[in-house]
């Protein structure tokens, strides 16, 4: 039996109703179709207007604000927040994006020549250029554990475990993949991990707000989640839980005098930046919520996967064709394959996703995922059904110009 009529709209294939006034909490341009909400996220009114408020205050007073209460005001925060994604607030740490945090623990493992840093093929672009510039300055290996999408290929744990080495120091493996749209789980992967020995740092970007975060369960030494995407806080804002083991390693600063105020205090301090973001966050939760948890959930899966079938249908693909529409997902993205030969090179995948921007007035996303482009589709309670239909009435057309240009 279906949970919400949500869920009845994905085992019907119809397109799910709207959230009544939902659209209405964001200030996005309406004669643009935001489906793109993965990559950067959409900040309500409401969120907004309290970032709004805590910028005059900083302004009214900058020595006030910055000089006396707001290490309390972080502290504060942050332990809001974390209870949020499951994490204990002694491991939390705020940092601008997972990328941050990547490239901060990268400088903290002392790599040497010889050590391997392990990723799947799943994980994101930004991610693997960090490794690779580790590894360039360190002479540390990047080894990559290809993880097939097929039903009878090796799962994630088989994958990573079959690459580990007696030298692999740390390994990152995404919580929920974002060129492939799909949940690996976490918790069984670090396990098998520690039992080799190696760190485990997981990429939750697109869990908080989208799924039930729980960071302590997954057991990492390292865990990071992205605020500004799901969860609707400002951006740029993510938590890092780093366990007791590791947190006197972290040595992101270049004052050496900073060492002595501990961790948090190593990573978050960045002189005159502006943490309104982060102290804005909990604004987005109280949103999220406002919404209703699983409603918003139940929305934006639904809504996700009739706008994979639309446009997949458009491009010729049936159901089997389609990454993750052969089951239930609780993912608010889907991803959809593109044509052979249609953007095959991260320079031409941008090209084009910009204009399909320009053409159809559609925000998506766009990546070259194991030689071929795959267009990722988001759904949040601002969408509405007839953007992806319009989506699937220009792309074909627009797909065939570009591939008669190339």
């Amino acid at each position: 039996m279906a949970e919400s009529p949500y869920d009845l709209c994905v085992l019907t294939s119809e397109a799910p109703p709207p959230l009544p006034g939902s659209r209405l909490l964001f200030s996005l341009d309406a004669a643009i179709a935001h489906l793109d909400h993965g990559s950067f996220g959409a900040t309500p009114l409401t969120v907004q207007r309290a970032q709004r408020r805590m910028r005059d205050e900083m302004e009214a007073n900058p020595a006030g604000f910055f000089d006396r209460g707001l290490p309390e005001r972080l502290a504060h925060t942050r332990r809001h927040l974390s209870s949020f994604v499951g994490a204990d607030p002694d491991s939390c740490a705020f940092v601008a994006n997972a990328g941050v945090a990547v490239a901060l623990v990268l400088r903290s493992m002392a790599l040497d020549e010889g050590d391997d840093i392990v990723t799947t093929d799943h994980g994101h672009p930004a991610v693997a250029a960090a490794v690779a510039r580790a590894c360039a300055a360190t002479g540390a290996r990047h080894q990559v554990a290809t993880v097939s999408l097929a039903g009878d290929g090796p799962d994630v744990v088989t994958a990573v475990r079959s690459v580990l080495t007696a030298r692999t120091r740390l390994v990152i493996v995404d919580h929920v993949t974002p060129t492939s749209a799909r949940v690996f789980p976490v918790a069984d992967l670090t396990r098998a991990v520690h039992q080799a020995g190696p760190a485990v740092l997981v990429d939750a970007s697109h869990v908080p707000g989208a799924l039930t975060a729980n960071a302590r369960e997954t057991g990492a030494d390292f865990w990071v989640g992205d605020l500004h995407t799901w969860a609707f806080a400002p951006r740029p804002t993510a938590l890092l839980a780093v366990t007791w083991a590791w947190r006197e390693r972290l040595w992101p600063q270049p004052t050496p005098e900073r060492r002595d105020s501990g961790y948090p205090d190593v990573v978050e301090p960045r002189g005159t930046i502006d943490y309104t973001s982060w102290l804005a966050a909990p604004a987005g939760l109280f949103a999220l919520r406002s919404l209703g948890l699983e409603t918003v959930w139940a929305h934006n899966r639904a809504l996700a996967e009739y706008g994979q079938q639309v446009v997949g249908r458009a491009l010729g693909l049936d159901r089997s064709q389609l990454p993750s529409s052969g089951g239930p997902s609780e993912l608010p993205m889907r991803i959809i394959p593109l044509p052979e030969g249609i953007a095959a090179t991260p320079v031409a995948a941008r090209t084009l996703r910009h204009r399909i921007a320009e053409d159809l007035r559609t925000e998506t996303a766009i990546s070259v995922w194991r030689g071929r482009a795959v267009l990722r589709l988001s759904a949040q309670v601002y969408n509405r059904a007839e953007e992806y239909e319009r989506l699937a009435a220009g792309l074909p057309d627009l797909l065939g110009a570009a591939h008669g240009q190339r």
